[in-house]
């Protein structure tokens, strides 16, 4: 079994009951034991490059010094009119500063995203993949994970109701696990040389 990989999770909505924060934990519970899944608060004052100095706002300190030890990066997130909600992409801005030394620079992730409608975060999913390819975050691609009608898979609290969704969302987890080892791997220096 691999190491203890910690993941962090940024949720794209606020809401307190958000689907997709809802979702996240449902894959959380159904992944590799070995993944450590920690929630990010990401409600943190925007971006102004002015204030992005030797001492940032204590906000965007806490939010980069919670992303920094993580192995991997967890994106759930619902759509906004077609796109990636600006709370989320506010905070990958901040996180992803300054230029060149941001915390989310090269770590492997994937992106999850439910809706109550027909489309399933399709547009959040894909801009987000987008932002995440300019960061060098190497990105799983299979199984893509935007689902409609999450009313009809999880309950209220947020228990997966159907068979075949807790099949998909482990699989989804263990092509996480996988796709985190194969990123490390690959990141290793060569030895010998």
């Amino acid at each position: 079994m691999p190491s203890q990989r910690d993941v962090a999770v940024l949720v794209g909505s606020l809401r307190q009951e958000s689907w997709n924060r809802k979702a996240a934990e449902a894959a959380a519970s159904v992944a590799p034991a070995y993944l450590k899944f920690r929630f990010v608060d990401i409600a943190v004052s925007l971006y102004n490059q002015d204030l992005d100095t030797d001492t940032p706002p204590a906000d965007w300190k806490r939010l980069r010094d919670d992303i920094a030890p993580a192995d991997a990066v967890l994106f759930a997130t619902p759509e906004y009119n077609r796109s990636v909600p600006g709370v989320l992409k506010n905070a990958i801005d901040i996180a992803s500063r300054p230029y060149g030394k941001g915390v989310l620079i090269g770590k492997p992730a994937a992106v999850l995203s439910v809706s109550v409608g027909q489309i399933g975060g399709f547009g959040a999913n894909h801009h987000l993949r987008q932002v995440a390819a300019y960061l060098d975050m190497p990105m799983l691609q299979q199984p893509e994970m935007y689902l409609g009608s999450v009313q009809n898979f999880l309950s209220a609290s947020g228990e997966i109701t159907q068979d075949a969704t807790r099949e998909l969302l482990t699989k989804f987890g263990g092509a996480f696990a996988d796709w985190i080892e194969r990123v490390s791997v690959r990141k290793q220096p060569e030895r010998g040389r």
